[in-house]
Parts: structure tokens; sequence; C-alpha cells
């Protein structure tokens, strides 16, 4: 993990627009972690000092809200940026990261990100259009969240993470989110999340197997979310 220039996961983020001298000055300065799956990598408040790029596994970043729920904002996959927005503006980070799996990442202290950010123009403008995106992403999910029902977003969501993610040899998504975790990604209660996998369960669009969740008619579940 200590060749920032051979590292193929760099080509995935803002990170692909530096010099092989400035990846290699930044891997003399950065730090890896191993993340273990539930463990989080920053939590909200927490003033991250850096970056954190992401080699392997996937975490979510989450907000909890007044009434103790955890909103999943995003899931972050190798070769993405976390914590740039908060670096750049100077404030504590908005949202906490835990890992879903077993992760390794790689920490950027903001001293040596911020020079590349001031002297390379083409990684600032990566940076900011990284930004940029996941405010597009934000406002597509307050609209989904307001003008779809629990149950479309249920069901476009579980297309999101077969299409992202993949599946399993047996047809299963392979990155498998608790009842918990699927419920705070569309915005319920873990109750009625279990109910509505119940009944896309008895229509034939997935199928329950054991805690794992396959989809069996995705071109009716993407008429569902549409």
């Amino acid at each position: 993990m200590n060749k920032c220039e051979q590292c193929i996961v760099r080509q995935f983020s803002s990170l692909k627009a530096l010099s092989k001298e400035e990846l290699l000055k930044m891997a003399d300065c950065k730090t890896s972690y191993t993340i273990k799956k539930g463990e989080p990598i920053f939590e909200e408040g927490e003033m991250t000092n850096g970056i954190y790029c992401v080699k392997d596994g996937v975490c979510k970043l989450s907000k909890l809200s007044s009434n103790g729920k955890d909103q999943i904002v995003k899931l972050v996959k190798p070769g993405e940026l976390l914590g740039q927005r908060s670096m750049i503006s100077d404030e504590p980070a908005n949202l906490t990261a835990v890992a879903l799996e077993d992760m390794e990442v790689c920490f950027i202290p903001k001293t040596e990100i911020m020079q590349f950010f001031n002297q390379n123009n083409n990684f600032s403008m990566n940076v900011m259009k990284s930004i940029c995106g996941d405010l597009k992403e934000a406002d597509v999910h307050m609209v989904d969240m307001a003008q779809k029902s629990v149950k479309e977003r249920l069901a476009g969501t579980l297309i999101y993470l077969e299409e992202t993610f993949g599946n399993e040899t047996d047809g299963t998504l392979r990155l498998q989110l608790s009842r918990e975790e699927l419920a705070g990604m569309i915005g319920t209660a873990t109750e009625s999340c279990i109910r509505l996998l119940s009944e896309l369960n008895k229509s034939n669009l997935i199928e329950l197997v054991g805690k794992r969740i396959k989809i069996v008619d995705k071109n009716k579940l993407r008429r569902l979310a549409d």
C-alpha cells in the first residue's frame, strides 16, 4: 500500500490529476489503515484534518437525526475520497463514516493535500467536480424522499445495490445491508422495511434467502422504482 503512483484506485478519484512527483510526495506522508466492519473512520463533528482514500471495502456516510435514527446519505466504494468538503471548508465533518465491511484506507494530511490543491489546477478542479457531484446526488435523494413512496425508494435502492456492487455467485446482492441499514437508506422504520421486503418477496420481485436478498425480476422492480 506504500506506492501511490502504482495504486489502481487513484484512477477513480481526484488523485488521478497528480503528477508522479506529487504522488511520491504523498506516499511519504500518508498513513494506511485497516478498518474493521462496523468501525468508524470518522464521526460527525470531528475535525478530519485531511482526506481518506478508500483502497478496498465499502463504508456508509450517515447522519444521526433528532429522533435518534441513522439516515444513510451515501455509500462510498473503492477509489472514492472521504472528507474533501470538510477539509476545504475547514469545518467539522457533517457526517459519520462507518465501514460496512473490512476496509483499507489511506489518510493524507490536510497540509499536503492543500499544497496540491493550490499548486495543481487540474487536481483542484477534480476535487470541486467531485463535491459538485455529491451535491447533485443529494438533490436527487432529497427529491426522491419527498416525491416517491417508501416502496418505490426501496425498489430503487435494491437496483442501485446490484448495479453498483454486483452479486454473489448465488445471485444474492454482494453488499448485504442489515434491515436497519436498508431502512436508513430509504428513510423509514426498520419494521416498515421488513414488511415491504416481504411484500416484494411475495410478488416474486425479489427472493429472501435468509438475511440475504436476491433480485428475481429486475424489470418489474425498475418499473416500480420509476
